[in-house]
């Protein structure tokens, strides 16, 4: 599969116009990182690493670990191969007490988040999932895993010996790719990746439409990852547009990055009000600081995105 360099990428950002000290934070020597993410208690980060071909059952994909400040603490912290470890293309991920969740393929496998040794493996392929591409926790002990080719969301019951069942399945999912629980109402929203359209999920499993992609009025083309922060702002990867989007609480919607090299998700560090993308094609990944809803008299804050930073940290300091 073709490769664009990282150095590119910093070629064909386009820089805001504020001057402000470059905050990003880059991770290199990755290798196909589908998802990012953070330790809920501030301890670090994760990415997986597909390692080659996305969904291809080799037992060489990887997950690197981070410290608290975004810096690589190990780059094969959990290797597919090594001992008794199976990983193959290892796609999103949740956190839940000491375990890291990963979605691969068609399994759940959970780790052991201080030894990154193996501690369960779940197993959809009786559902016939083929293609699991987000998890997340719901925050009372749930497990939800997204079956794209599948549309469909299943959950999984640590608490019940790791009871599966189908929780959600309907075209109207469309492929989907993002999934995320809404920090105040508790409810899943799904981000679909041939409409690009975005959907609440009721309590009854009942879904709507909070966000549409008309052919008059589309926005996106493959909507690839979907979160938010701690103030209810949603943000969305387009993968093959390359770009970043937030849309505030009151619907606005602003893109805040683009010219991306293949954004393949997206996730926020809450705790920290940070942003989190790894760059599939470019083997790469940056974690960056987000702009505060906050504005002090008359004077807006000047912003603080990604797009602000860009990647000049590939091009040197001349860039700043």
């Amino acid at each position: 599969m073709f490769r664009t360099p990282l150095r590119i990428i910093a070629v064909v950002l386009v820089l805001s116009a504020w001057t402000l000290p470059a905050l990003a934070n880059p991770i290199i020597k990755l290798s196909s990182p589908q998802s990012f993410i953070a330790h809920p208690s501030g301890e670090g980060y994760f990415i997986a690493n597909a390692n080659g071909e996305p969904g291809e059952p080799d037992n060489n994909g990887f997950i690197s670990k981070l410290d608290q400040d975004g810096n690589p603490l190990d780059l094969h912290f959990i290797q597919g191969g090594r001992g008794d470890t199976v990983l193959h293309s290892p796609h999103g991920m949740a956190i839940a007490g000491a375990t890291l969740y990963v979605a691969d393929i068609d399994v759940i496998r959970g780790f052991h988040v201080p030894s990154g040794k193996p501690t369960v493996t779940v197993s959809l392929h009786p559902f016939h999932v083929e293609a699991l591409t987000d998890l997340i926790a719901d925050g009372s002990g749930q497990l939800y895993g997204l079956d794209t080719t599948g549309n469909a969301v299943y959950r999984i019951d640590p608490q019940q010996d790791f009871e599966v069942s189908l929780y959600l399945q309907h075209e109207d999912l469309a492929s989907p790719r993002g999934l995320a629980v809404h920090p105040r109402s508790g409810r899943l929203w799904i981000a679909s990746f041939d409409n690009g359209t975005v959907m609440e999920v009721a309590e009854d499993r009942t879904m709507t439409e909070v966000i549409s992609n008309s052919f008059f009025a589309g926005k996106f083309r493959n909507l690839s990852g979907i979160d938010f922060d701690r103030y209810g702002s949603l943000y969305l990867s387009d993968l093959t547009a390359g770009k970043i989007w937030r849309v505030q609480p009151d619907h606005s919607m602003q893109v805040i990055a683009e010219f991306l090299i293949s954004p393949s998700s997206v996730k926020i560090d809450r705790r920290n009000h940070m942003i989190m993308v790894p760059y599939l094609y470019a083997d790469g990944a940056e974690i960056n600081g987000l702009e505060r809803p906050t504005n002090t008299g008359n004077q807006r804050k000047p912003k603080r995105t990604l797009s602000d930073y860009g990647l000049g940290w590939l091009e040197g300091d001349e860039k700043q």
